[in-house]
């Protein structure tokens, strides 16, 4: 069970991270949560694809591994890819709301930590606090990945209306030949329909560049090239399960 605390460079001045990635950290993975403010980068290392979760609402995906818990970025040396997905970057570091005491207002996003994760020490890795309490580079990473997910979760579902306004989200199933004899199907994803976005009108496609959501919808269709990177990783020997 998680035992969170609000960060701070008086309670927390001695703690370090202990950096990389591995299973220990809990990164054997098939599939990350990814966000709309990272689509960018997510989109020129892997397939991006939709699913629906437990309420019926959308949200995207970085395919990593073709079975359970298969990671093919990860490998012995950590993360074999120019951009980790920002939920994978945070570590044990979260987001949460400091309400005004008086209960008036919506609170300010705050930085919060779990003293429990597997990540945190005193005696190893990287500080998160300068000697004098300001923030370390580490630290200052760790805020911009966090900016992107609380930024990114604020956008998600009105992406995802506008996609669904727009007819633009369809059901895909690909089928890949790992070989002559191995195939594996992915199924109960979604992704942008070509056809439909190519017929959008002048107006469709003016209203979804002035809400924000063209890009992300161009960055999820050019994400599904990298499937056939992720078949060559699947048929050499650098992934860990």
């Amino acid at each position: 069970m998680a035992n969170i605390a609000l960060l701070n460079n008086v309670d927390h001045h001695d703690l370090r991270i202990l950096t990389g990635h591995s299973a220990e950290f809990g990164d054997a993975i098939s599939q990350a949560l990814v966000f709309p403010t990272e689509f960018e980068a997510v989109s020129r290392e892997y397939p991006i694809f939709f699913r629906k979760d437990d309420q019926d609402e959308f949200q995207a995906i970085a395919l990593l591994g073709l079975a359970p818990r298969e990671n093919l970025f990860l490998t012995e040396e950590g993360w074999d890819a120019r951009y980790v997905p920002a939920i994978q970057q945070r570590g044990p570091f979260s987001i949460g709301i400091q309400r005004p005491e008086d209960g008036d207002g919506p609170g300010e996003p705050m930085i919060q930590i779990d003293l429990d994760h597997p990540r945190i020490s005193r005696e190893e890795g990287i500080p998160i606090f300068l000697e004098h309490g300001g923030s370390s580079p580490l630290l200052e990473g760790i805020s911009d990945a966090l900016r992107r997910l609380y930024i990114g979760l604020e956008h998600n579902k009105p992406m995802f209306d506008a996609f669904v306004e727009n007819e633009l989200i369809e059901p895909v199933t690909v089928e890949i030949m790992l070989n002559e004899e191995e195939q594996v199907d992915l199924t109960s994803y979604y992704t942008i329909g070509v056809e439909r976005f190519a017929s959008l009108d002048g107006d469709a496609l003016a209203r979804l560049n002035a809400e924000g959501f063209l890009r992300p919808a161009v960055w999820a269709m050019s994400s599904l090239g990298n499937v056939e990177q992720l078949v060559a990783r699947k048929n050499r020997p650098s992934g860990i399960e």
